[in-house]
């Protein structure tokens, strides 16, 4: 699985924290960081949270083309290579493009095909490339797309929500950031309740909802340091879990 959380510059060496290991010798390690939120993939913290989305291989977008014939609400879907094919502009690369940046590069590719002032929007109709796993306790696991604002809130919303008797203060991300597997313990309630920020989702983050492997791993530290005010963050040594 992929894991959670992130460390703030300095912060990963001054993860001071308490230690668990499961497994014996050569076991899983987790160590808790002092962090108050969960970073994101390149470590981003407090406002430069937030995630936008990039098109990747095989995502499905609506162009259009104002006063052309053929190119309003024109279906298209990216290849293998993240490139699509549009009368006028050719084969258009937009793997790994903002939908501005996407739009930005229809049009430069419109006006090489000698078209004056195209006026192009950009849509995306279904996302294939970016995605979150939510696992555990809800309605409906599953793969789900990851858009602008996804949060974790929304991502169980996404999964048709928690199931009759899920444990709401056992919700586990795992986050590979910066290269290390990263673990976080949330408590919705507390979301809920606005007692600290629903935590940014991020590509590949998977979300387990009750018990898990890594919920029991962080069992003992949860125990010194109750979930009231920010969630639980730690780092695994590993690729057990």
């Amino acid at each position: 699985m992929i894991g959670a959380m992130m460390m703030a510059s300095a912060s990963l060496t001054g993860c001071a924290g308490d230690s668990l290991t499961k497994g014996g010798v050569g076991g899983a390690t987790v160590t808790r960081v002092d962090a108050s939120e969960l970073p994101g993939p390149d470590g981003q913290t407090g406002a430069e949270q937030g995630y936008v989305y990039r098109i990747g291989p095989y995502d499905k977008l609506i162009i259009d083309v104002l006063g052309i014939d053929g190119m309003v609400n024109r279906h298209v879907t990216a290849d293998g290579d993240g490139n699509i094919a549009l009368p006028v502009a050719g084969s258009v690369s937009v793997n790994n493009l903002t939908i501005g940046e996407a739009t930005d590069r229809i049009v430069q590719q419109l006006r090489a095909g000698y078209m004056r002032n195209p006026r192009v929007s950009v849509n995306l109709e279904e996302s294939v490339s970016r995605f979150i796993t939510v696992d555990g306790e809800v309605a409906q696991p599953g793969n789900y797309p990851v858009v602008a604002g996804m949060t974790l809130m929304r991502g169980v919303a996404a999964a048709r929500g928690v199931t009759e008797f899920a444990k709401l203060k056992e919700v586990v991300i795992h986050r590979k950031v910066n290269g290390r597997q990263m673990i976080a313990l949330y408590d919705l309630q507390a979301i809920r309740r606005g007692a600290y920020t629903d935590p940014v989702l991020y590509p590949n983050d998977v979300v387990v909802v009750g018990d898990s492997p890594g919920r029991r791993m962080l069992q003992q530290l949860l125990q010194a340091a109750p979930l009231l005010i920010s969630p639980l963050v730690a780092v695994l040594n590993n690729n057990s879990l």
